[in-house]
């Protein structure tokens, strides 16, 4: 929102000395953002003048259109000579006045103006458009000023054009719509300076006739519950906006289009009314206003032929629909250069519909914007009065006696109030006289009563102590974001001053360091860190062809997921039941940047539905909600275990002068999995590893890992259908773990250190390839007993002579004892124990025995 300070000043008594810093503060103590408070004066230096375009000459031969001027600019250049000036802008002709910087002078981003030869003649200055003096966007072509220009010829433009008055841009946020419009702006001002309002919308104005202005039927009366109309015969429809107006409109950065449609823009800015001006003669029987039917279609102002659904409000008449209510009015009926019959609109139509449809079609208009954030239904006829007698004004005509005003507006519902709760909130004495003057400061009506009931009702049901004092308060009808008693303690606060609140950091109490829970996510994440995984976080939402995609079977636990009931993106609006989703899409990505060994890792939650989850309870904002709705809201919450993933892609040991690389394998995930357990603390000999099938891995390279026997996540290589379907490359391995399912870690007593040598002695057995070496490891260690310290799988290895279907698989075993030195009998004894174990589970044999 752009306004000039010179608009503002018509409707609050601003200090004439009214420093822009003191400006900027007073709008920021009211928590309304400014962007920028820039005194024009400053933009534009060195001579900046009116002048008079005295001889056109069209210069051809170039690849655009470009213009040699001789341009009357009076005595400021000096010589009063006319001025040459090459322009190729095409919007003006001899005789019309426009706006010149001379040589020297420099316009706004430090762009120095000078005397130059181009396009084979001299030129010496430029003819200016509005984007070139910084007074909005329109770059199209230059400014010509009105006929009605009194400035001659080397005058200073900087009044003509607006360029010495002080323009204030804020940044308005959703819930003070009111603030859209210089009366919203003017009453904050006034509020934060204690000076004069002079609010233009208590203008008397007349009320709907029996005879309606045009005949109009509202058939939906939520979208719009009200509808006024007003008609001007007679325009003169060359009649020009007037220059004041178009300087206001210019530092608004709203661009002057016509007098009619200018005048709609100009009562929008002013009062925060969007209104809408059809030709009445363009306008084909009755106008009804209704929700569109399925495909219908409108070619809105901007040329655009839209699809509209049930939810878009249009105007239509008997030709079809002619307007998108409250977005953008359509081709068939607008002001064109012919009009003189003119009907202004202006309606209130439902926010919440008007900003569906801005975001369908994507149309974001100035009225749109005002619309979704609330405007005030009782501006309608002031609004159609202000726009009738601005173009009466300025273009003749005759205003019709008939008003259209089809009213559905429900009244304010009042907001009961304890008179103490802004004290009791903010920690700040505000007493009830202070309370009642501020809320009828922002327009409220208030009437002060007392609670019989006993009970406060801005205090969740706390009893008040009988008697309390209560405020039942009206918002005004411009203040739709007033609904609850806590929206009326801000405003309380707000006016009364945001720096009166103290700043009172609590006392924290004495922290009892990290849970367990939290210790072993770090753990984990630190684990995972140091063997090279990259860390990620990814989005949690995914398609519903994710399930497919993955290959998971049909009754799948992890296919019912819960659907987003507003989703970023309807191609993704499920939540995830399993990491490995996302985090494949980020492998993809990442691989498809050019990178091709990749390793990442997720910590974070999946969702699972609870069975039966029904709709939860409707919660207000006005008490605590009791337990009972705590509990039907939380039973509906989905089940969000924690898990933790990674995937791997590409090699894991890079190839170079130093040898081969290695390749990353199902192994690779395996050991990934274990090193996620031994971070959590639980002991190797919880942890069982076994072959499984799961999706989305591959059947024959998958294991899940199980501690105390429960299975706690599963790892290996993907299935590689799953790869396809993904487009990753061959053998991608990933792991995933459910680390809520894992135990709280065992109290570890401290090792042992033993001062005595170990024994180290290798053992080869031979066993069937199907035997699972995690299996034949913990034989070894069932069968060796205590003298046992360790045992490592180094070597693996098949051959024709070890026979088909079999292998070797090596182990180092270190023997130790805590008070001895162990004899060569005490070490052998212990590993023929654990070879006997070993053959007595799986038939193994010592290689080459």
């Amino acid at each position: 929102m752009r306004v000039s300070v010179s608009w503002l000043r018509e409707y609050v008594d601003l200090p004439a000395d009214l420093p822009a810093e003191d400006l900027e503060q007073a709008l920021v103590d009211l928590g309304i953002e400014v962007e920028s408070v820039v005194d024009l004066r400053t933009t534009v230096s060195g001579a900046l003048v009116v002048g008079e375009v005295l001889e056109i000459e069209e210069l051809t031969g170039f690849k655009k259109p470009i213009r040699f001027c001789r341009v009357d600019v009076g005595a400021a250049n000096g010589t009063g000579e006319p001025q040459e000036i090459v322009c190729g802008a095409r919007n003006f002709a001899p005789g019309d006045r426009v706006v010149v910087i001379l040589p020297g002078g420099v316009l706004p981003g430090g762009f120095a103006i000078g005397a130059r030869k181009t396009y084979g003649r001299n030129s010496n200055g430029m003819i200016c458009s509005a984007k070139e003096l910084g007074l909005g966007d329109d770059h199209s072509g230059i400014i010509v000023l009105p006929e009605d220009t009194k400035a001659l010829p080397g005058d200073d433009a900087r009044p003509v054009v607006g360029l010495d008055d002080v323009v204030v841009e804020l940044e308005i946020t959703p819930d003070r719509g009111y603030a859209l419009s210089v009366r919203g702006i003017a009453r904050e001002l006034a509020h934060a300076l204690g000076v004069p309002f002079r609010d233009p919308g208590l203008v008397p104005v007349p009320g709907g006739t029996a005879e309606p202005a045009y005949p109009v039927e509202v058939r939906d009366t939520v979208g719009c519950d009200r509808f006024t109309a007003r008609m001007v015969r007679g325009i003169d429809p060359t009649a020009a906006t007037p220059g004041w107006m178009q300087q206001r409109l210019t530092a608004a950065g709203i661009r002057s289009i016509s007098l009619p449609v200018d005048i709609t823009n100009y009562v929008m800015l002013e009062l925060g009314q969007p209104m809408h001006a059809f030709d009445a003669d363009r306008i084909s029987g009755p106008l009804v206003v209704r929700r569109a039917e399925p495909g219908e279609k409108v070619t809105t102002l901007d040329g655009t032929v839209r699809t509209l659904t049930t939810e878009d409000m249009i105007i239509c008449d008997d030709t079809g629909p002619i307007s998108l209510a409250a977005v953008m009015g359509g081709e068939t009926s607008e002001v064109v250069a012919s009009t003189t019959n003119v009907l202004f609109e202006a309606a209130h139509w439902d926010p919440v519909m008007v900003g569906r449809t801005a975001r369908r079609h994507r149309l974001f208009s100035e009225a749109a914007k005002r619309w979704e954030r609330g405007v005030d239904p009782a501006m309608s006829l002031v609004a159609i009065e202000r726009a009738v007698r601005l173009l009466t004004e300025h273009a003749g005509g005759t205003v019709g006696d008939e008003v259209l005003d089809i009213d559905h507006v429900r009244p304010r519902t009042p907001v009961t109030i304890p008179a103490d709760l802004p004290t009791r909130r903010v920690g700040v004495p505000y007493s009830p006289e202070r309370v009642v003057s501020l809320l009828e400061q922002v327009g409220c009506t208030v009437t002060r009563g007392v609670d019989r009931m006993g009970e406060d009702p801005g205090s969740a049901g706390v009893p008040a102590g009988g008697g309390a004092e209560v405020l039942t308060v009206v918002p005004p009808s411009w203040r739709p974001d007033l609904t609850d008693p806590a929206d009326l303690v801000e405003e309380v606060v707000r006016l009364d001053g945001y720096d009166r609140v103290p700043s009172v950091l609590p006392t924290a109490p004495p922290g009892r360091g990290l849970t367990w829970q939290q210790r072993r996510r770090r753990a984990v994440a630190r684990s995972l860190a140091e063997r090279g995984y990259v860390e990620v976080l990814a989005h949690p939402f995914v398609s519903r062809e994710l399930p497919d995609l993955l290959g998971l079977p049909a009754g799948d636990a992890r296919r019912a997921a819960v659907r987003v009931a507003n989703p970023l993106s309807e191609e993704e609006p499920l939540l995830r039941t399993t990491l490995l989703g996302p985090l494949l899409g980020i492998l993809k990505r990442n691989l498809g940047r050019g990178l091709r060994d990749v390793s990442l890792y997720e910590i974070g939650t999946v969702f699972h539905p609870r069975p039966g989850a029904g709709v939860p309870p409707a919660m207000g904002v006005d008490r605590r909600p009791t337990d009972a709705e705590l509990a039907a809201a939380d039973a509906v919450v989905p089940h969000q275990p924690r898990h933790v993933a990674a995937v791997l892609a590409g090699d894991v040991e890079p190839a170079g002068w130093w040898g081969a690389g290695r390749p990353a394998g199902w192994a690779d995930a395996i050991e990934a999995g274990r090193t996620v357990l031994a971070a959590a603390g639980i002991p190797a000999d919880q942890v069982e590893v076994r072959a499984a099938e799961y999706a989305p891995w591959h059947p024959g390279r998958c294991a899940e890992l199980l501690v105390d026997g429960a299975v706690v996540g599963h790892a290996g290589e993907l299935h590689p259908a799953v790869v396809a379907s993904l487009e990753l490359p061959r053998r991608t391995c990933a792991m995933e773990l459910d680390l809520d399912a894992l135990p709280a870690a065992p109290v570890v007593p401290a090792p042992t250190v033993s001062t005595f040598p170990p024994a180290l002695i290798d053992v080869a057995l031979v066993v069937d390839e199907s035997v699972p070496a995690a299996e034949v490891q913990r034989a070894l260690v069932a069968g060796a007993g205590e003298l046992l310290e360790a045992v490592r799988l180094f070597d693996v290895y098949a051959s024709e002579q070890l026979g088909a279907g079999r292998k070797s698989l090596a182990y180092k075993l270190t023997f130790r004892a805590p008070d001895r030195t162990l004899t060569v009998e005490e070490a052998v004894a212990a590993r023929d124990a654990a070879v006997a174990r070993a053959a007595e589970r799986f038939g193994a044999t010592l290689r080459g025995a």
